[in-house]
């Protein structure tokens, strides 16, 4: 059953349950572009170039949060007390608003409701393990890496090099929870899953159980370092680093 989820199952259910997702909240994705158009964050969408399914780049969609050109930075990594981050920007990013214009990543196929967080292609050079299972599935909206690390711009607030702290502090734990997902990877598994991303948004001081199972058994388990330097953004396959969009992350 595993094996036929993963084949058709997980994609069919990706299809319905996005349309379903963007019919319903069509009325607060409107009141966001509004609000977004009168602040004058144009163009409201952000797109972000990152690795998908098969080492193949995609634009991933957001509702724009920073400031225009704040990608020539070349900072990937945002901390809430980034200065490109706008008014509006630091509200729809607290509220993971911004993140709503990825259903339609996942209704045309560049992503699934449930998977890896789509890396840039500085960070996926590293994480062999993150590459892996993009080998085999497509990045998501949310996974247990993104239950455990539900505010990542508060982890990184006031570091000097957010990028470097990124790639130290969270990159290697979240390939551990993706590499875990992968070997778990079931119908049951994603309901769990997306019901405890609910739960978190409305209720952000909740504890998942699995997420804290999981972090004890990475802490006896990682001797081996789950990230390399080794590869760096020039291994990543030209064909792969479509012209246009950006690499940096909003």
């Amino acid at each position: 059953m595993t094996r036929v989820y993963e084949a058709s199952g997980k994609r069919l259910f990706d299809i319905l349950a996005s349309c379903l997702g963007l019919i319903i909240l069509a009325p607060v994705l409107a009141v966001i572009a509004v609000a977004l158009w009168g602040s004058s964050s144009r163009p409201i969408l952000y797109r972000g170039l990152r690795v998908g399914r098969g080492s193949k780049s995609f634009y991933m969609y957001k509702f724009r949060t920073m400031i225009r050109g704040a990608e020539i930075t070349g900072i990937y990594a945002t901390a809430d007390d980034d200065s490109r981050i706008t008014p509006l920007g630091k509200y729809l990013r607290k509220s993971k608003l911004d993140e709503l214009p990825q259903l339609v990543n996942v209704l045309i196929g560049d992503m699934g409701l449930v998977g890896p967080r789509p890396e840039v292609w500085e960070c996926a050079a590293l994480s062999k393990g993150y590459l892996e299972v993009v080998d085999r599935i497509r990045p998501g909206l949310t996974d247990w890496a993104t239950l455990w690390n539900t505010d990542e711009g508060a982890v990184l607030y006031g570091s000097d090099d957010p990028n470097e702290e990124y790639q130290v502090r969270i990159l290697p734990v979240k390939t551990a929870f993706q590499l875990k997902y992968l070997d778990e990877l079931s119908f049951k598994t994603d309901i769990s899953i997306l019901v405890c991303t609910l739960a978190r948004i409305i209720w952000r001081s909740l504890r998942v159980k699995r997420v804290e199972a999981l972090l004890k058994e990475f802490a006896s388990n990682m001797e081996q370092p789950l990230t390399s330097r080794a590869r760096t953004e020039r291994d990543a396959p030209r064909s792969a680093l479509p012209n246009g969009g950006s690499n940096a992350a909003e």
